[in-house]
């Protein structure tokens, strides 16, 4: 039986020699862009770009200079190609501070908010959707490229390939299925599901300058300094989130992913093609206090409609940082966050179902998460269980 391959090349940052050496090494170990597209096809190019709109060095975005390098790449071939993604900015060009505006002019490529060309309801037959609407313009393309950002994750633990295809469905959809699927487990089958409808054709992630911490958008900066690639998104999300110290089968989408046969999750059963794992992975990269691993795994499903109370993390307003932009007060799905005087001064416990969208959206930090002490206690325990199985595999 034959393993999946991912392509792992070291790239140390955007530069355009290096990233363009390193791409083309990448994409010649997967026998090259011509073996995936054919001329004359039209191809989406899914983008991570979260609203509102970050510049490109806060991490928060597929970074716009290696997706440029990407797209020069493929017009060698002749493609009609579409950038895009879902995203919300109150009228404005959201995708001026990211860059994406400049290199899509630069390089004469239609760059798309999802929204603006319409969705249709299509069968999902997933474990928890049974008809989801997707993007008109991810539906006409012949070929889906996904470019997702290597980032933690303040609710899914880690995001990646499975969890970038959330954006092709509407935004007011993707609120409503915060507020349907409130459960980590569940909300990872329901993000599983989308990417079954949609399985991008190649994966190629941008894991030069990845996030760690509270991800995807709270989080720090950290330099990975790697380019993954695979026509497996799932394959690519275990490569990555076991460089950054995961168990992959830990991380739910990976799993779920996994167990239906969508992609390859266990390393073991994966080739590494390029650089060897063992050089590029990074000591201490900080998780997300979501990522109690193994206790989650411990912890019988019919329990986590008792348990959250104390495992669940609690969104507050850290007032000094908080410059009522009211991104968070537009986001929240159930209106937990309140304003007062046009001034945002905190949310609701009782309305908040700890989706972590105000968190993921806001851009000044001014959101943290508060931890109840028995979340504390599981963190440090997990933490001490990862530390003695890492010393175990030495």
């Amino acid at each position: 039986m034959n393993k999946t391959r991912v392509a792992l090349v070291r790239s140390r940052s955007y530069e355009r020699e290096e990233l363009n050496k390193a791409l083309k090494r990448s994409l010649s170990l997967l026998g090259g862009l011509e073996n995936v597209f054919k001329p004359k096809s039209k191809i989406f190019v899914k983008i991570n770009h979260l609203s509102p709109p970050s510049p490109a060095e806060s991490a928060i975005v597929t970074n716009p200079l290696f997706t440029k390098e990407v797209l020069l790449l493929l017009k060698d071939l002749d493609l009609s190609i579409a950038v895009g993604d879902d995203i919300q900015s109150k009228g404005k060009d959201g995708f001026l501070i990211s860059g994406y505006r400049k290199i899509c002019e630069e390089l004469g490529i239609n760059l798309v908010n999802l929204k603006k060309k319409g969705f249709r309801e299509v069968e999902c037959r997933g474990q928890v959707l049974k008809k989801v609407y997707i993007s008109l313009l991810v539906l006409d393309a012949d070929y889906i490229l996904n470019l997702p950002k290597l980032k933690t994750h303040s609710f899914t633990a880690f995001t990646g390939a499975v969890k970038n295809m959330f954006g092709v469905i509407p935004h007011g959809l993707r609120l409503g299925y915060h507020r349907r699927f409130p459960r980590n487990d569940v909300f990872s089958q329901m993000l599983v599901d989308i990417f079954s409808c949609v399985p991008p054709h190649l994966t190629i992630m941008d894991g030069i300058e990845a996030m760690e911490g509270e991800g995807p958008a709270a989080g720090n900066p950290r330099r990975v300094g790697v380019i993954l690639a695979s026509r497996d998104g799932v394959a690519v999300d275990a490569v990555a989130a076991k460089i950054i110290g995961f168990d992959p089968l830990d991380v739910l989408t990976i799993q779920n992913a996994h167990q239906r046969g969508l992609g390859v999750g266990d390393v073991k059963n994966i080739e590494i093609a390029g650089d060897e794992m063992e050089q590029v992975e990074v000591r201490g990269f900080k998780h997300s206090a979501i990522a109690a691993g193994f206790l989650r795994r411990k912890i019988p499903a019919f329990l986590y409609s008792y348990l959250p109370s104390r495992l669940i993390f609690i969104p507050e307003i850290i007032k000094a940082k908080c410059t009522a932009c009211l991104e968070c007060v537009d986001i929240c799905p159930t209106r937990a966050a309140k304003l007062d005087n046009d001034r945002l001064v905190g949310i609701d416990e009782s309305l908040c179902l700890h989706c972590m969208c105000c968190h993921e959206v806001c851009r000044f930090k001014a959101i943290k998460l508060r931890q109840r002490p028995a979340g504390r206690i599981i963190r440090a325990a997990d933490s001490l269980h990862s530390k003695l199985k890492s010393l175990r595999e030495r």
